[in-house]
Protein backbone atom coordinates (compact mmCIF):
# COMPACT_ATOMS: atom_id res chain seq x y z
CA UNK A 1 0.00 0.00 0.00
CA UNK A 2 1.16 3.72 -1.11
CA UNK A 3 2.01 5.44 1.81
CA UNK A 4 3.20 9.27 1.63
CA UNK A 5 5.73 9.30 4.12
CA UNK A 6 7.93 7.32 1.95
CA UNK A 7 8.83 10.47 0.25
CA UNK A 8 9.96 12.03 3.52
CA UNK A 9 11.88 8.45 4.40
CA UNK A 10 13.33 9.35 0.80
CA UNK A 11 14.10 12.76 1.58
CA UNK A 12 15.65 12.00 4.97
CA UNK A 13 17.94 9.13 3.41
CA UNK A 14 19.50 11.89 1.32
CA UNK A 15 19.60 14.58 3.62
CA UNK A 16 23.22 16.19 3.90
CA UNK A 17 22.03 17.24 7.26
CA UNK A 18 20.29 13.68 8.36
CA UNK A 19 20.28 12.62 12.29
CA UNK A 20 18.99 9.39 13.88
CA UNK A 21 15.11 9.51 12.59
CA UNK A 22 12.62 9.19 15.78
CA UNK A 23 8.82 7.69 13.85
CA UNK A 24 6.62 7.83 16.42
CA UNK A 25 2.76 7.74 16.43
CA UNK A 26 -0.14 5.55 17.63
CA UNK A 27 0.13 1.84 18.02
CA UNK A 28 -0.90 -0.32 14.40
CA UNK A 29 -0.69 2.83 11.86
CA UNK A 30 1.92 0.73 9.94
CA UNK A 31 5.13 2.07 11.46
CA UNK A 32 6.89 -1.13 11.58
CA UNK A 33 5.91 -1.72 8.16
CA UNK A 34 6.43 1.26 6.38
CA UNK A 35 9.95 1.29 7.79
CA UNK A 36 10.97 -1.79 6.40
CA UNK A 37 9.40 -1.33 3.24
CA UNK A 38 11.88 1.70 2.92
CA UNK A 39 14.84 -0.64 4.54
CA UNK A 40 14.12 -3.17 1.85
CA UNK A 41 13.86 -0.75 -0.87
CA UNK A 42 16.93 1.85 -0.19
CA UNK A 43 19.18 -0.31 1.48
CA UNK A 44 21.50 -3.11 0.45
CA UNK A 45 20.39 -4.27 3.85
CA UNK A 46 18.51 -3.77 6.57
CA UNK A 47 19.26 -4.76 10.60
CA UNK A 48 16.25 -5.18 12.57
CA UNK A 49 16.48 -5.08 16.17
CA UNK A 50 12.95 -5.37 18.24
CA UNK A 51 12.78 -4.46 22.01
CA UNK A 52 9.33 -6.22 22.78
CA UNK A 53 10.17 -9.59 21.04
CA UNK A 54 13.61 -9.65 22.40
CA UNK A 55 14.06 -8.24 25.63
CA UNK A 56 17.54 -9.02 26.33
CA UNK A 57 18.05 -6.47 23.72
CA UNK A 58 17.78 -3.63 26.76
CA UNK A 59 21.08 -5.40 28.60
CA UNK A 60 23.73 -4.26 25.08
CA UNK A 61 22.64 -0.52 25.74
CA UNK A 62 22.94 -1.24 29.28
CA UNK A 63 26.70 -2.08 29.39
CA UNK A 64 27.69 0.76 26.63
CA UNK A 65 26.00 3.05 24.75
CA UNK A 66 28.77 4.21 22.51
CA UNK A 67 28.73 3.11 18.66
CA UNK A 68 32.25 2.09 18.79
CA UNK A 69 31.14 -0.89 21.04
CA UNK A 70 27.45 -1.24 19.90
CA UNK A 71 27.81 -1.67 16.21
CA UNK A 72 30.24 -5.02 15.95
CA UNK A 73 27.41 -6.34 18.90
CA UNK A 74 24.26 -5.32 16.92
CA UNK A 75 25.99 -6.70 13.67
CA UNK A 76 26.15 -10.38 15.55
CA UNK A 77 22.79 -10.19 17.16
CA UNK A 78 21.61 -9.58 13.96
CA UNK A 79 23.50 -12.06 11.86
CA UNK A 80 24.81 -9.45 9.20
CA UNK A 81 27.65 -7.00 9.12
CA UNK A 82 25.98 -3.46 9.56
CA UNK A 83 27.58 -1.03 6.88
CA UNK A 84 27.49 2.74 6.91
CA UNK A 85 25.26 4.08 4.39
CA UNK A 86 24.12 0.82 2.87
CA UNK A 87 22.59 -0.77 6.11
CA UNK A 88 19.69 0.42 7.72
CA UNK A 89 19.28 0.27 11.63
CA UNK A 90 16.19 -0.03 12.99
CA UNK A 91 15.05 0.09 16.51
CA UNK A 92 11.85 -0.69 17.10
CA UNK A 93 9.29 -0.48 20.22
CA UNK A 94 12.27 1.79 21.55
CA UNK A 95 10.14 2.80 24.04
CA UNK A 96 11.08 0.13 25.80
CA UNK A 97 14.54 1.13 26.20
CA UNK A 98 15.39 4.32 27.44
CA UNK A 99 19.15 3.63 27.03
CA UNK A 100 18.77 2.92 23.33
CA UNK A 101 17.10 6.53 23.03
CA UNK A 102 19.95 8.19 24.30
CA UNK A 103 22.34 6.44 22.57
CA UNK A 104 21.08 8.11 19.28
CA UNK A 105 22.88 11.09 20.24
CA UNK A 106 26.54 9.49 20.34
CA UNK A 107 25.38 8.16 16.56
CA UNK A 108 24.84 11.67 15.57
CA UNK A 109 27.51 13.22 16.83
CA UNK A 110 30.47 9.96 16.67
CA UNK A 111 28.70 7.96 13.47
CA UNK A 112 27.00 10.20 11.51
CA UNK A 113 26.99 7.57 8.43
CA UNK A 114 24.95 5.26 9.76
CA UNK A 115 21.59 5.36 9.24
CA UNK A 116 18.93 4.27 11.96
CA UNK A 117 15.37 4.84 12.47
CA UNK A 118 13.68 4.38 16.19
CA UNK A 119 10.01 3.95 16.24
CA UNK A 120 7.88 3.51 19.22
CA UNK A 121 4.39 4.12 20.07
CA UNK A 122 4.15 5.87 23.18
CA UNK A 123 7.34 7.55 23.18
CA UNK A 124 5.60 10.87 24.00
CA UNK A 125 4.47 8.61 27.40
CA UNK A 126 8.02 7.44 27.47
CA UNK A 127 9.81 10.68 27.42
CA UNK A 128 8.38 12.42 29.97
CA UNK A 129 7.86 9.91 32.40
CA UNK A 130 11.27 8.68 32.81
CA UNK A 131 14.52 11.18 33.74
CA UNK A 132 16.67 9.87 30.99
CA UNK A 133 18.45 12.59 28.81
CA UNK A 134 16.55 12.55 25.95
CA UNK A 135 18.80 13.13 22.72
CA UNK A 136 17.42 16.86 22.30
CA UNK A 137 19.15 18.65 18.83
CA UNK A 138 20.87 15.39 17.84
CA UNK A 139 17.55 13.50 15.85
CA UNK A 140 15.27 14.26 13.32
CA UNK A 141 11.39 13.29 14.37
CA UNK A 142 8.51 12.53 12.14
CA UNK A 143 4.69 11.54 13.28
CA UNK A 144 3.08 8.92 10.97
CA UNK A 145 -0.25 8.79 11.57
CA UNK A 146 -3.32 7.33 10.47
CA UNK A 147 -3.66 6.45 6.57
CA UNK A 148 -5.95 9.61 4.94
CA UNK A 149 -8.56 9.93 2.80
CA UNK A 150 -6.17 10.20 -0.32
CA UNK A 151 -3.74 6.94 0.85
CA UNK A 152 -7.25 4.94 1.37
CA UNK A 153 -9.25 6.07 -2.09
CA UNK A 154 -5.43 4.58 -3.54
CA UNK A 155 -5.05 1.53 -1.54
CA UNK A 156 -8.91 0.64 -3.34
CA UNK A 157 -7.30 1.04 -6.77
CA UNK A 158 -8.86 4.47 -7.19
CA UNK A 159 -6.20 6.60 -8.48
CA UNK A 160 -7.88 8.10 -11.21
CA UNK A 161 -10.58 9.33 -9.12
CA UNK A 162 -7.73 11.18 -6.90
CA UNK A 163 -6.05 12.58 -9.60
CA UNK A 164 -9.55 14.34 -10.98
CA UNK A 165 -9.95 15.26 -7.29
CA UNK A 166 -6.97 17.31 -7.15
CA UNK A 167 -7.34 19.39 -9.97
CA UNK A 168 -11.08 20.09 -9.60
CA UNK A 169 -9.83 21.18 -5.77
CA UNK A 170 -7.34 23.53 -7.63
CA UNK A 171 -9.34 24.84 -10.33
CA UNK A 172 -12.87 24.53 -8.56
CA UNK A 173 -14.44 23.15 -11.16
CA UNK A 174 -17.69 20.27 -10.15
CA UNK A 175 -16.47 17.15 -10.42
CA UNK A 176 -19.11 14.50 -12.71
CA UNK A 177 -22.18 14.37 -10.26
CA UNK A 178 -21.46 10.37 -11.32
CA UNK A 179 -17.14 10.77 -9.78
CA UNK A 180 -18.66 13.07 -7.11
CA UNK A 181 -21.67 10.53 -5.91
CA UNK A 182 -19.17 7.77 -5.65
CA UNK A 183 -16.69 9.95 -4.16
CA UNK A 184 -18.89 10.60 -1.19
CA UNK A 185 -20.16 6.79 -0.88
CA UNK A 186 -16.01 6.29 -1.01
CA UNK A 187 -16.10 9.12 2.10
CA UNK A 188 -18.35 6.83 4.08
CA UNK A 189 -16.59 4.09 4.03
CA UNK A 190 -13.89 6.04 5.43
CA UNK A 191 -16.07 7.03 8.46
CA UNK A 192 -16.81 3.54 9.25
CA UNK A 193 -13.40 1.75 7.92
CA UNK A 194 -10.78 4.52 8.58
CA UNK A 195 -6.96 4.73 8.04
CA UNK A 196 -5.88 1.57 10.30
CA UNK A 197 -3.54 0.08 7.36
CA UNK A 198 -4.72 -3.81 8.62
CA UNK A 199 -8.29 -2.50 8.28
CA UNK A 200 -8.33 -0.79 5.15
CA UNK A 201 -5.92 -4.07 4.01
CA UNK A 202 -8.81 -6.34 5.23
CA UNK A 203 -11.36 -4.06 3.20
CA UNK A 204 -9.68 -3.56 0.05
CA UNK A 205 -9.32 -7.52 -0.05
CA UNK A 206 -12.93 -8.77 1.63
CA UNK A 207 -15.25 -5.24 1.84
CA UNK A 208 -16.40 -7.05 4.87
CA UNK A 209 -17.25 -4.28 7.60
CA UNK A 210 -17.68 -7.40 9.92
CA UNK A 211 -13.83 -8.71 9.44
CA UNK A 212 -12.99 -4.89 9.97
CA UNK A 213 -14.90 -4.17 12.65
CA UNK A 214 -12.75 -7.37 14.48
CA UNK A 215 -9.58 -5.91 13.86
CA UNK A 216 -11.02 -2.14 15.29
CA UNK A 217 -12.17 -3.96 18.33
CA UNK A 218 -8.48 -5.58 18.60
CA UNK A 219 -6.73 -2.74 18.59
CA UNK A 220 -9.43 -0.95 20.78
CA UNK A 221 -8.33 -3.51 23.34
CA UNK A 222 -4.51 -3.06 22.43
CA UNK A 223 -4.93 0.61 23.18
CA UNK A 224 -7.00 0.11 26.92
CA UNK A 225 -3.67 -2.79 28.26
CA UNK A 226 -1.42 0.17 26.94
CA UNK A 227 -3.52 2.52 29.49
CA UNK A 228 -2.14 -0.01 32.27
CA UNK A 229 1.05 -0.96 31.12
CA UNK A 230 2.12 2.70 30.63
CA UNK A 231 0.56 4.45 33.15
CA UNK A 232 0.76 5.95 36.39
CA UNK A 233 -1.59 2.87 38.94
CA UNK A 234 -3.52 6.00 40.22
CA UNK A 235 -4.33 7.48 36.57
CA UNK A 236 -5.40 4.28 34.49
CA UNK A 237 -9.02 4.33 35.12
CA UNK A 238 -8.85 8.48 35.04
CA UNK A 239 -7.36 8.12 31.39
CA UNK A 240 -10.05 5.20 30.49
CA UNK A 241 -13.32 7.55 31.75
CA UNK A 242 -11.64 10.32 29.56
CA UNK A 243 -11.16 7.82 26.57
CA UNK A 244 -14.60 6.28 26.48
CA UNK A 245 -15.90 9.62 27.48
CA UNK A 246 -14.54 11.54 24.33
CA UNK A 247 -17.38 10.09 21.94
CA UNK A 248 -20.06 11.50 24.46
CA UNK A 249 -18.51 14.62 23.86
CA UNK A 250 -18.59 14.38 20.44
CA UNK A 251 -22.42 13.88 20.16
CA UNK A 252 -23.06 16.96 22.07
CA UNK A 253 -24.68 19.80 19.96
CA UNK A 254 -21.29 22.24 21.67
CA UNK A 255 -18.47 19.54 21.22
CA UNK A 256 -16.39 22.21 23.41
CA UNK A 257 -15.00 19.67 26.31
CA UNK A 258 -16.76 19.66 29.20
CA UNK A 259 -14.96 17.88 32.43
CA UNK A 260 -18.17 17.78 34.37
CA UNK A 261 -19.33 15.42 31.74
CA UNK A 262 -16.94 12.72 32.48
CA UNK A 263 -18.19 12.24 36.16
CA UNK A 264 -20.25 14.84 38.03
CA UNK A 265 -18.36 17.35 39.86
CA UNK A 266 -15.11 16.79 37.87
CA UNK A 267 -12.80 19.18 37.76
CA UNK A 268 -9.88 19.69 35.60
CA UNK A 269 -7.16 19.02 38.11
CA UNK A 270 -8.62 16.14 38.24
CA UNK A 271 -8.50 14.88 34.73
CA UNK A 272 -5.71 17.07 32.95
CA UNK A 273 -3.08 14.17 33.71
CA UNK A 274 -5.26 11.14 31.88
CA UNK A 275 -5.73 13.72 28.82
CA UNK A 276 -2.11 14.64 28.76
CA UNK A 277 -1.23 10.92 28.60
CA UNK A 278 -3.73 10.00 25.69
CA UNK A 279 -2.97 13.19 23.77
CA UNK A 280 0.97 11.97 23.96
CA UNK A 281 0.36 8.18 23.14
CA UNK A 282 -1.10 9.84 19.74
CA UNK A 283 -4.47 8.01 20.43
CA UNK A 284 -6.72 12.07 20.70
CA UNK A 285 -5.83 15.20 19.47
CA UNK A 286 -6.65 18.73 21.28
CA UNK A 287 -8.11 21.53 19.52
CA UNK A 288 -7.93 24.56 21.79
CA UNK A 289 -9.99 27.81 21.20
CA UNK A 290 -8.38 31.64 20.22
CA UNK A 291 -9.11 34.06 21.79
CA UNK A 292 -8.18 36.60 18.58
CA UNK A 293 -7.09 35.65 14.97
CA UNK A 294 -4.02 37.04 14.62
CA UNK A 295 -0.55 34.87 13.80
CA UNK A 296 0.76 33.14 15.79
CA UNK A 297 -2.42 31.49 16.69
CA UNK A 298 -0.79 29.44 19.12
CA UNK A 299 -0.07 32.93 21.23
CA UNK A 300 -3.85 33.62 21.52
CA UNK A 301 -5.04 30.48 22.17
CA UNK A 302 -7.65 29.50 25.73
CA UNK A 303 -5.67 26.67 27.83
CA UNK A 304 -9.16 25.93 29.50
CA UNK A 305 -11.72 25.70 26.13
CA UNK A 306 -10.69 23.30 23.72
CA UNK A 307 -11.82 20.19 21.92
CA UNK A 308 -10.46 16.60 21.71
CA UNK A 309 -10.72 14.28 18.84
CA UNK A 310 -9.86 10.38 18.13
CA UNK A 311 -6.99 9.94 15.92
CA UNK A 312 -8.71 7.17 13.56
CA UNK A 313 -12.10 7.29 12.35
CA UNK A 314 -12.47 3.62 12.48
CA UNK A 315 -11.67 3.72 15.73
CA UNK A 316 -14.62 6.26 16.77
CA UNK A 317 -16.93 3.98 14.81
CA UNK A 318 -15.98 0.58 17.17
CA UNK A 319 -15.71 2.51 20.33
CA UNK A 320 -19.79 4.07 19.64
CA UNK A 321 -20.50 0.54 17.86
CA UNK A 322 -22.08 2.61 14.53
CA UNK A 323 -23.48 -0.68 12.69
CA UNK A 324 -21.85 -0.18 9.29
CA UNK A 325 -25.27 0.66 7.11
CA UNK A 326 -26.28 3.60 9.41
CA UNK A 327 -23.15 5.17 8.58
CA UNK A 328 -23.17 4.72 4.85
CA UNK A 329 -26.90 5.68 4.72
CA UNK A 330 -26.47 8.23 7.51
CA UNK A 331 -29.91 7.69 9.12
CA UNK A 332 -31.64 10.03 11.12
CA UNK A 333 -30.96 8.22 14.23
CA UNK A 334 -26.84 9.73 13.93
CA UNK A 335 -28.05 13.31 13.65
CA UNK A 336 -26.91 13.83 16.77
CA UNK A 337 -23.23 12.31 16.19
CA UNK A 338 -22.65 13.85 12.61
CA UNK A 339 -21.32 16.89 13.57
CA UNK A 340 -18.67 15.73 15.83
CA UNK A 341 -18.17 13.06 13.54
CA UNK A 342 -17.38 15.29 10.48
CA UNK A 343 -15.67 17.54 12.18
CA UNK A 344 -13.11 14.75 14.04
CA UNK A 345 -13.09 13.32 10.33
CA UNK A 346 -11.77 16.81 9.12
CA UNK A 347 -9.37 17.52 12.02
CA UNK A 348 -7.32 14.05 10.80
CA UNK A 349 -7.18 15.43 7.52
CA UNK A 350 -6.05 18.39 8.70
CA UNK A 351 -3.43 17.04 11.14
CA UNK A 352 -2.04 14.29 8.68
CA UNK A 353 -1.32 17.19 6.21
CA UNK A 354 1.00 19.14 9.03
CA UNK A 355 -1.42 21.95 10.41
CA UNK A 356 -1.94 22.95 14.02
CA UNK A 357 -5.72 23.23 14.18
CA UNK A 358 -7.70 25.65 16.23
CA UNK A 359 -10.96 27.20 16.37
CA UNK A 360 -12.84 30.60 17.18
CA UNK A 361 -15.77 31.25 18.82
CA UNK A 362 -17.65 35.16 18.94
CA UNK A 363 -18.83 36.33 21.95
CA UNK A 364 -22.58 35.45 21.16
CA UNK A 365 -21.77 31.99 20.53
CA UNK A 366 -20.88 32.03 17.00
CA UNK A 367 -18.29 29.62 16.19
CA UNK A 368 -16.07 28.50 13.54
CA UNK A 369 -15.16 24.99 13.72
CA UNK A 370 -11.46 25.26 12.43
CA UNK A 371 -8.89 28.08 11.83
CA UNK A 372 -5.63 27.24 10.20
CA UNK A 373 -2.54 29.26 8.72
CA UNK A 374 -2.41 28.40 5.23
CA UNK A 375 0.13 29.01 2.62
CA UNK A 376 0.73 32.19 4.87
CA UNK A 377 -2.76 32.77 5.40
CA UNK A 378 -5.09 32.64 8.22
CA UNK A 379 -8.15 30.66 6.84
CA UNK A 380 -11.27 29.63 8.98
CA UNK A 381 -12.76 26.16 7.62
CA UNK A 382 -16.96 25.30 8.20
CA UNK A 383 -17.84 21.56 8.27
CA UNK A 384 -21.17 20.85 7.36
CA UNK A 385 -22.19 17.21 7.28
CA UNK A 386 -24.72 17.51 4.65
CA UNK A 387 -25.38 19.79 1.87
CA UNK A 388 -26.92 22.19 3.84
CA UNK A 389 -24.04 24.92 3.81
CA UNK A 390 -26.03 28.29 4.98
CA UNK A 391 -23.77 29.12 7.76
CA UNK A 392 -24.77 32.81 9.85
CA UNK A 393 -21.36 32.14 11.91
CA UNK A 394 -19.16 32.41 8.65
CA UNK A 395 -20.58 35.54 7.59
CA UNK A 396 -19.80 36.74 10.96
CA UNK A 397 -16.00 35.19 10.87
CA UNK A 398 -15.32 36.89 7.44
CA UNK A 399 -17.18 40.27 8.46
CA UNK A 400 -14.92 40.44 11.36
CA UNK A 401 -11.56 39.14 10.08
CA UNK A 402 -11.82 39.68 6.38
CA UNK A 403 -9.49 36.41 5.49
CA UNK A 404 -8.35 36.07 2.13
CA UNK A 405 -11.26 33.46 1.62
CA UNK A 406 -12.53 30.79 3.62
CA UNK A 407 -13.22 27.10 3.15
CA UNK A 408 -16.71 25.52 3.29
CA UNK A 409 -16.54 21.55 3.98
CA UNK A 410 -19.82 19.52 2.96
CA UNK A 411 -21.72 17.55 0.80
CA UNK A 412 -21.90 19.94 -2.17
CA UNK A 413 -19.34 19.55 -5.22
CA UNK A 414 -16.67 21.80 -6.01
CA UNK A 415 -17.30 25.82 -6.39
CA UNK A 416 -16.42 28.86 -5.36
CA UNK A 417 -18.60 31.45 -3.92
CA UNK A 418 -18.56 34.96 -1.94
CA UNK A 419 -15.46 34.40 -1.29
CA UNK A 420 -15.42 31.17 0.06
CA UNK A 421 -14.09 28.13 -1.79
CA UNK A 422 -16.93 25.34 -1.89
CA UNK A 423 -15.06 21.71 -0.67
CA UNK A 424 -16.72 18.33 -0.99
CA UNK A 425 -15.57 16.22 2.35
CA UNK A 426 -13.54 13.84 0.17
CA UNK A 427 -11.49 16.06 -0.68
CA UNK A 428 -10.37 17.51 2.91
CA UNK A 429 -6.89 15.74 1.81
CA UNK A 430 -6.28 18.58 -0.51
CA UNK A 431 -6.48 21.38 2.07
Amino acid sequence: MYRKIMQFLENWKESAHRKPLILQGARQVGKTYCILEFGRAHYENVAYFNFETNPKLAETFAENISPDYLLPVLSHIAGQTIVREKTLIIFDEVQLCERALTALKYFCEDAPDYHIIAAGSLLGVAVNRTKFSFPVGKVDMKTLFPMDMEEFMLALGEDALVEQIKTCFQTDAPLPSALHDAAMLLYRQYLIVGGMPECVTQFAQTKDYVLVRHIQDTILTSYLNDMSKYNNLNEIKKTRLVYDNITVQLSKKNTRFQYKLIKKGGRASEFENAIEWLILSGIVSQVFKVEQVKKPLENYRDIDAFKIYVSDLGLLAAKKDLAADDVLYMVEELNDFKGGLTENYVNVQLLINGYRTFYWQSERGAEIDFVIQREGKLIPIEVKSADNTRAKSLKIYMDTFRPAYAIKLSSKNFGFEDGKKIVPLYAAFCI
